[in-house]
């Protein structure tokens, strides 16, 4: 495993790999406190309910109308944010679009938990919407 904050790719001990992403959620619950979590739809929201609870603001940027209409709601309210949109090209250049318009913004975004659970989650899952059952499975896997 790398450093705390580093990104863990191609790590095939599934004890490792649930530390790690226990370690990110657990961050990204700290972070939910005070960001606005900017994800691309319900399932995805569903699924970190499942991983961080209910409580934690999100902006479905699909429903928002785009990465523009969802910046601007975000701004609106003098936010800070989450990125985290799926990992797949769709989702890069989701991610990529909105970390332009905050930049330009002045707003204070995190992209660092979508990077690290992209390196550790990329062989299996490509989505956010898929993060809860690749998380049950690796819990399955190591409790027995």
């Amino acid at each position: 495993m790398m450093s705390r904050r580093g990104l863990m790719a191609d790590i095939d001990d599934d004890e490792e790999r649930l530390r790690y992403l226990e370690e990110v959620l657990s961050e990204l619950r700290e972070l939910a406190a005070d960001h606005v979590i900017l994800i691309e739809g319900n399932k995805d929201r569903r699924s970190l309910e499942h991983l961080i609870g209910p409580d934690f603001r999100s902006i479905e940027v699909q429903r928002e109308g785009g990465p523009l209409a969802a910046t601007e709601r975000l701004l609106a309210h003098g936010d800070k944010a989450v990125i985290l949109t799926d990992w797949d090209t769709r989702g890069g250049r989701l991610a990529a679009d909105l970390e332009s318009y905050l930049r330009f913004n002045g707003t204070e975004y995190d992209t660092s938990i979508r990077r690290r659970l992209s390196s550790v989650c990329r062989k299996d899952i490509k989505d956010v919407e898929s993060l809860a059952s690749l998380y049950d499975r690796l819990s399955e896997s190591v409790s027995f």
